[in-house]
């Protein structure tokens, strides 16, 4: 298969063909390395790193320097897909200098080629801010997990006249502000759909129904890795949890009952040299 280097010029022309764009998390080297072999076009390097990563509660304890150690990891084992940096909690709400440099660090430390920052309304300045200082970024409208508490938790948004109304003032005010694609999480999908023709720039969606631009998932949960509460958007392609448990399980037994390592996974020495020891 000829690939070339997904750029923003291979996103737009996308949208235009009416292809779907994928997206999928990663937080290390060799999964970064197999979802850019499998074709996936774009690569998150998701603040859900915090949960299904780091084992923290929810992605608000995330620092930027922890995001930035696994954005590096990430882009080493890519060679065609687009690598964007999921900008933490607090990295760009205190001030827009704030959020420039951190946006900044990405790019330059974290090896990423674009930055993802929630929100419409206040925060449309700061992607217009990031953008004029050279740096390529995404918005992220609906359902903001660093802000849900503000939202009612975990559900669905955009279901009310009002609500979606809202939701599309701010995703053309994100397109105008510079932004070359946007995130939609947890909306209707009309509403969705609505966006994803009322703008210019590809439209990704996790919980957004079949009519965006184009999907995005955590790794964890489209492999069946996270534990607990699955969403409703979530299909599951593999169980991988399962065989990860199951693996480790053989292992310990047979360890534990001497069948491993076996003489085909043990090195020797001649006898002759053993006994000059």
């Amino acid at each position: 298969m000829d690939r070339k280097k997904v750029d923003l010029g291979y996103l737009f022309q996308a949208k235009k063909n009416g292809e779907p764009i994928t997206m999928l998390t990663a937080y290390d080297f060799p999964t970064a390395r197999l979802l850019d072999e499998a074709g996936i076009e774009t690569i998150l390097v998701g603040d859900s790193a915090a949960n299904v990563v780091l084992g923290y509660r929810d992605t608000l304890p995330v620092s930027m320097d922890e995001m930035l150690v696994l954005s590096r990891a990430v882009a080493r084992g890519v060679k065609y897909a687009m690598v964007i940096g999921d900008m933490p909690f607090l990295s760009y709400q205190v001030s827009v200098e704030d959020a420039i440099r951190n946006a900044g660090r990405f790019i330059k430390e974290g090896n990423c080629e674009a930055v993802k920052l929630e929100g419409g309304g206040k925060m449309i300045n700061t992607l217009r801010a990031i953008v004029e200082a050279g740096i390529p970024a995404i918005g992220h409208l609906g359902l903001t997990p660093q802000t849900a508490s503000m939202l009612g938790g975990y559900r669905v948004q955009g279901r009310t006249a009002d609500a979606a109304r809202k939701i599309l003032e701010d995703a053309i005010g994100i397109e105008q502000a510079g932004a070359f694609m946007l995130v939609l999480e947890c909306v209707p999908d009309r509403l969705a759909q609505l966006v994803a023709r009322r703008i210019k720039v590809p439209v990704i969606g996790i919980g957004a129904g079949p009519y965006a631009d184009g999907q995005v998932l955590v790794l964890h949960d489209m492999l069946g890795v996270q534990a607990g509460f699955t969403p409703k958007f979530v299909k599951q392609f593999a169980m991988v949890g399962n065989d990860i448990l199951n693996a480790a399980k053989a292992y310990r037994e047979e360890v534990k009952a001497k069948k491993f390592p076996a003489p085909e996974h043990t090195f020797t020495i001649p006898d002759e040299e053993f006994n000059n020891i």
